[in-house]
C-alpha cells in the first residue's frame, strides 16, 4: 500500500499570467490581492439559498465549484437593484461573452470572501479543466518531497520480562483442581424412545400435582468457609421514618365556641399610653410607610409564572388556532324539521344551554297547517353535555319563541316573547336538581327518574293578554337590572326588593313595551267581592303549574309603551333589536346601594307590590338611553317577518325590505302640553347605513359604550355619543350575515355567524379589514352565536343552524387568552378611530363651508357690473407714477440705514 497523501483539489491551479504561488497561497500567510481574472463576494443566506450555492451544504471544500446563468443573475439584480449582492459587478455580469459563469466556494477565506466569481473565460476552463502535468521529472520529485515529508512508524522493540512480585498474587487467586474431575452420563428409558407425545392444556388450579415448587433452603454440604472479607466502616447519624394518621370511623356533629383574648379596658390605657410602644412605632414607621407603599404599587399575590408561561401550549408552540367541535346537539322528535331560533348560556349551571325551536315554515304554509301546529306545541330545551341526544328539560310554549332570557336575579325565571305577540313566563325552581345533576355525569338522575326516562315539560306559568301586547313577532326581550326598577314616566327609581321584576320587549309593531312582573295596586274593594272571593274554591292544578304567576295570567298589560316616530318625516320605525345599558350606574354623587343588602328571596312575585310614586326616590346617574335596530317598513313587511324568524325564503326579505337603521332613543315619556297624555320623544340620532334588516347589537362586555350591529351584508362598530358616524365599517361580504356576539375574554374578538354555514372570527389586534380566519361549521345557513364557558381554560361558542342542530365550538387558547395590555390598546384604537372621525367632519364641514363661498363668489360676479377698459396711455401713466414712488421710498431707506449720503443723492438726481 502506497504511503502518499492523496492531492486535495486546491492544486488545480488555472492558467494564466499569475503564478501558482499567487493565486493560492498557504495557510498562514495573509491574505493577498486577488487576481485580475476573479472577484470575492459576500452572498448572504437569502442569495445562496435563492441560487443554490448554500456554505458547507451545496457546496463544500470538497467540491467549491457552481455554475450560475447569466440570466438569472441579471433578474436577480432587477428585481433587487441595489440590494443584489452582485450589483457591483453588474457591468462585468452584462460585458461575460459566455450564459454560464463559475462561482467557487473560498471555505478558507484565500481571498478575503468565502466566494468569489471567475470573470474570464479562460480562468473558467482552466479551473474546471485543471492542467495536465506532462513533465514526468518534476512530478517525480514532488513526489519525493511528500515521501520526506511522510513519518514512517515503528515496529517497537522486545524487552525481557522483569518480575515484580504481581505473579504471586496471580497464582493465589488463580482456581486449581485439586481432584480429578466427575463424569456423568444421563439417558432416557429405551422404551420411551420415539413414543408419540400428546400434549393438552391443563390448570394449575385444578389438582395439587398441577405445579411444582421449588423454594429455596441451604445445603450444608456446598458451605463455603470464608477466609477473608473486606469490609468498610463509616460514622453516620442515625435516621428513623415514621408517620401518624388519626382513625376516623364515623363522622360527627361538631361545634366550637370561642371568644377572642383581649386585654381590659385599664391594660389598653396603659399601653397605649407607654413610652416603649412610642418609641417602637417612632422605630418602625418608616419601614412600615415604605411597606405600604409597596404593596400599593405592586401586587405581591400575582403569580409571576402564569407571565412568563401563560400555558402549555405557550411553551411547546403547538397552539390550535382553529375552532374546535366540541359536541352537538339535535332531538330526534323537538328538533325535527325546525329551526333554532334563539340560543343562551344557563348564568349559574355550567354546561347547560337552552335553544328555542321554531317551525321552518312559510306564511302560506302556516295558514295551510295551523291546525297541525295547535297539536304540535313548541318548546324550549334545555341540553347538557352528557346526554347529546335527549334533552333535560322541555318548557312548552303556547306559540314559536323567537327569543328568551334568564332573571339576572333569579335563573330560575324565564321570560321569552312569542310570534303572536305575547310575552310567556316559566318557572322551573322544581327541576333546578335535575339541571345540576347533570354537572356530575348523570349519576343522581335515575334514582329520580321513571322507569321510562322521560324528559320532564314544564307548563307556562303566565302569558299577557293578547290584546294588550304586540301585534307582531316579539324579536327581541330584555330584563332590566336589579339595581334599579322604571317608574310610571320612564323615570329610573330605587329598587328596594333588589329583584328584577320589569323587562323590555320590542316587535315590529313599531314600539317597545315594558313589563312589570308585580301585581298592580289594587282599588279598595268592597265586603261582598272579599266575601265572594274568600268563598271561591281554588282551581285544580293537574299539571302541576307553579303559581309563581298566576296573578298575571292573560291579564298582564305593559305599563309603559314607548313609540318610534321617524326623524324628520312621517311614520315610525320598526324595532327588530335592542340594546340598554344594564351596567350603566355610576356612582359620583353617592348614589350607591349598599351590597349587604338582603335580597327578599323568601318572598315570591305575587308578595311583591309597586311602591306609590311618593316612596320612590328617583336615581339621576342612570342612563336612559337605548339603541334600536330597525328595518324600513314597506309593503309586505308583515310577510317579511315571518319569513325573517323561520329562516326562509331571504331572497324575498331583501327584496321587501329596503334597508335598515340604527335609532338612539329615550325611553323617558313626556307630557302633551294641550292635550295632557303622555307622549314618546323623538329619536335623538338615526344612522341609515345598512341595506338590509338590523339582525344583532349587541355591547361589548368590556366598554359598555361600544355597539356591534350586523347586518345581512356588513357589519360596524358603534361608540355611544359619537354622531358623526360608525368607528369601523366593513366592506360588503358576499354570504350573508346572520348573527354576531362578542368574546367574554378578550376585548379585540368577537365572532359573526354567515348563510353559508360558516363562522367569521375578527380579531381588531391582527386585522380590521378582513377576519383572521373563516371556519365552516355546517351546511345550513347559522341562525344564532353565543358565547360561554365551562371554566378559565375552556370557553365554548355555541351555534346554531336552520336546520335545528346546535353545535358547541372549544375556542382556540389564541382567542381565548387575552393579553395585559389588550383592553388599553383596543381603547386607544377605538380613540383614534373617534378622532378621525372628528377630523372628518370638520374637513366636511370646511369643504361644505368652502363651497358656500365659492358659489357666492361667482353669484357676486354675475350680478357685478362690467367695468370699461382703459386706455394704453392711462396704464403706462399709473405704472411710472406707481415706480416713482417705489424709488422714493427706496431712497428714505437707505438715508436712514446710512447706505446713501446727500452727494449720492445729489449725483442721481
Amino acid at each position: 500500500m502506497s504511503s502518499k497523501r492523496p492531492k486535495s483539489k486546491e492544486g488545480h491551479k488555472p492558467k494564466g499570467k499569475d503564478k501558482t504561488k499567487e493565486n493560492f497561497p498557504s495557510e498562514g500567510a495573509s491574505v493577498p490581492d486577488h487576481p485580475d481574472y476573479i472577484f470575492p463576494l459576500v452572498l448572504t443566506s437569502a442569495t445562496q439559498e435563492l441560487f443554490g450555492c448554500r456554505a458547507d451544504e451545496d457546496l463544500t471544500g470538497e467540491n467549491p465549484y457552481k455554475l450560475l446563468k447569466k440570466d438569472d443573475i441579471i433578474q436577480d439584480m432587477k428585481n433587487r437593484a441595489s440590494v443584489s449582492d452582485f450589483s457591483p459587478i453588474k457591468q462585468i455580469v452584462l460585458d461575460y461573452p459566455e450564459d454560464e459563469l463559475l462561482l467557487v466556494f473560498d471555505r478558507d477565506f484565500i481571498y478575503g470572501q468565502s466566494f468569489y466569481l471567475v470573470i474570464t473565460v479562460e480562468a473558467k476552463e482552466n479551473i474546471l479543466k485543471p492542467l495536465v502535468q506532462g513533465d514526468d521529472e518534476e512530478q517525480t520529485k514532488h513526489e519525493e518531497e511528500e515521501e520526506e515529508e511522510m513519518v514512517m512508524p515503528k515496529t517497537p522493540e522486545s524487552h525481557p520480562w522483569i518480575s515484580l512480585g504481581s505473579e504471586q498474587e496471580i497464582e493465589e487467586e488463580s482456581v486449581t483442581e485439586s481432584r480429578p474431575r466427575l463424569r456423568f452420563k444421563i439417558s432416557p428409558l429405551l422404551r420411551r424412545c420415539g413414543a408419540p407425545v400428546c400434549f393438552s392444556d391443563r390448570s394449575a388450579l385444578d389438582g395439587k400435582e398441577g405445579f411444582v415448587e421449588c423454594p429455596s433452603y441451604q445445603d450444608k454440604s456446598f458451605s463455603i468457609r470464608q477466609m477473608e472479607r473486606h469490609t468498610a466502616v463509616q460514622a453516620s447519624s442515625e435516621s428513623r421514618d415514621s408517620s401518624t394518621q388519626t382513625l376516623w370511623k364515623y363522622p360527627r356533629n361538631m361545634w366550637t365556641q370561642y371568644e377572642s383574648r383581649e386585654f381590659s379596658p385599664e391594660e389598653k390605657e396603659h399601653h397605649l399610653r407607654s413610652e416603649n410602644l412610642k418609641n417602637f412605632i417612632t422605630s418602625v414607621l418608616i419601614r412600615f410607610e415604605i411597606s405600604l407603599q409597596q404593596n400599593h404599587i405592586t401586587d405581591v399575590f400575582r403569580d409571576d409564572w402564569t407571565d412568563l408561561c401563560e400555558e402549555d401550549g405557550a411553551l411547546t408552540g403547538k397552539t390550535e388556532t382553529q375552532l374546535k367541535e366540541y359536541q352537538s346537539f339535535m332531538d330526534l322528535h323537538c328538533s325535527k324539521e325546525k329551526t333554532i331560533s334563539h340560543i343562551h348560556w344557563h348564568p349559574t349551571i355550567s354546561g347547560v344551554i337552552a335553544v328555542s325551536m321554531t317551525e321552518r315554515l312559510s306564511l302560506e304554509q302556516r295558514i295551510e297547517n295551523s291546525t297541525k301546529l295547535l297539536l304540535n306545541p313548541s318548546y324550549i330545551l334545555f341540553w347538557n353535555f352528557t346526554d347529546p341526544i335527549n334533552p333535560q328539560l322541555q318548557l312548552e310554549c303556547p306559540d314559536d319563541v323567537l327569543c328568551f332570557q334568564f332573571c339576572p336575579s333569579d335563573p330560575n325565571i324565564i321570560a321569552g316573547g312569542c310570534m303572536n305577540g305575547q310575552v310567556v313566563l316559566w318557572d322551573i325552581s322544581a327541576h333546578v336538581e335535575r339541571l345540576q345533576d347533570t354537572r356530575s355525569g348523570g349519576k343522581n338522575i335515575s334514582n329520580k327518574l321513571d322507569k321510562k326516562d322521560v324528559t320532564p315539560v314544564v307548563r307556562y306559568c303566565a302569558v299577557s293578554g293578547i290584546e294588550n301586547g304586540h301585534k307582531a313577532p316579539i324579536t327581541d326581550i330584555q330584563w332590566l337590572p336589579e339595581s334599579f326598577e322604571l317608574s310610571k314616566l320612564g323615570i329610573p327609581v330605587e329598587n328596594p326588593s333588589r329583584i328584577s321584576v320589569q323587562l323590555v320587549t320590542c316587535a315590529p309593531d313599531c314600539c317597545v313595551l315594558f313589563w312589570d312582573l308585580r301585581p298592580p295596586r289594587v282599588v279598595s274593594q268592597s265586603l261582598t267581592d272579599v266575601k265572594q272571593k274568600s268563598e271561591e274554591k281554588p282551581l285544580e292544578n293537574p299539571h302541576g303549574v307553579p303559581n309563581t304567576f298566576k296573578h298575571l295570567n292573560l291579564t298582564w298589560k305593559p305599563f309603559i309603551r314607548v313609540s318610534l316616530p321617524k326623524i324628520g318625516s312621517s311614520g315610525e320605525y320598526s324595532p327588530l333589536k335592542l340594546s340598554l345599558r344594564d351596567n350603566t350606574v355610576d356612582y359620583p354623587t353617592g348614589d350607591k346601594p349598599p351590597q349587604n343588602v338582603d335580597r327578599q328571596e323568601a318572598c315570591g312575585f305575587s308578595q311583591l307590590r309597586v311602591p306609590s310614586a311618593k316612596q320612590q326616590k328617583p336615581l339621576e346617574n342612570i342612563s336612559t338611553k337605548l339603541f334600536v335596530g330597525t328595518e324600513v317598513k314597506t309593503h309586505g313587511s308583515s310577510m317579511s317577518l315571518l319569513f325573517m324568524f323561520s329562516q326562509l325564503m331571504r331572497v324575498f326579505l331583501l327584496r321587501s325590505c329596503k334597508d335598515g337603521e340604527l335609532v338612539y332613543t329615550d325611553w323617558k315619556m313626556e307630557k302633551d302640553n294641550d292635550s295632557g297624555r303622555l307622549l314618546s320623544a323623538k329619536p335623538m340620532h338615526r344612522f341609515p347605513l345598512y341595506d338590509t334588516l338590523v339582525n344583532t347589537v349587541s355591547r361589548s362586555p368590556f366598554f359598555r359604550d361600544i355597539i356591534l350591529t350586523v347586518s345581512s351584508f356588513s357589519f360596524a362598530l358603534w361608540k355611544e355619543g359619537v354622531t358623526s358616524g360608525p368607528l369601523l365599517m366593513s366592506a360588503c361580504s358576499k354570504a350573508l350575515r346572520t348573527a354576531g356576539h362578542w368574546s367574554l375574554s378578550r376585548p379585540a374578538v368577537f365572532f359573526i355567524g354567515r348563510e353559508d354555514g360558516s363562522v367569521e372570527v375578527w380579531d381588531l389586534l391582527q386585522d380590521s379589514h378582513e377576519p383572521s380566519q373563516i371556519q365552516s361549521v355546517s351546511s345550513s345557513p347559522i341562525t344564532g352565536i353565543r358565547t360561554g364557558g365551562l371554566s378559565a381554560k375552556q370557553h365554548l361558542l355555541a351555534v346554531s343552524d336552520r336546520l335545528g342542530t346546535l353545535h358547541v365550538l372549544q375556542i382556540p387558547w389564541s382567542l381565548r387568552r387575552s393579553s395585559g395590555s389588550e383592553r388599553q390598546i383596543v381603547k386607544k384604537y377605538l380613540e383614534k378611530e373617534e378622532e378621525r372621525l372628528e377630523y372628518f367632519e370638520k374637513r366636511q364641514l370646511k369643504h361644505e363651508r368652502e363651497k358656500k363661498e365659492m358659489e357666492a363668489e361667482q353669484q357676486r360676479k354675475k350680478t357685478e357690473p362690467v367695468m370699461p377698459l382703459k386706455q394704453e396711455e392711462e396704464l403706462e401713466a399709473e405704472a411710472l407714477k406707481e415706480y416713482g414712488r417705489f424709488l422714493s421710498l427706496e431712497k428714505d431707506i437707505l438715508k436712514n440705514m446710512g447706505l446713501l449720503n446727500e452727494s449720492d443723492d445729489r449725483s442721481d438726481l
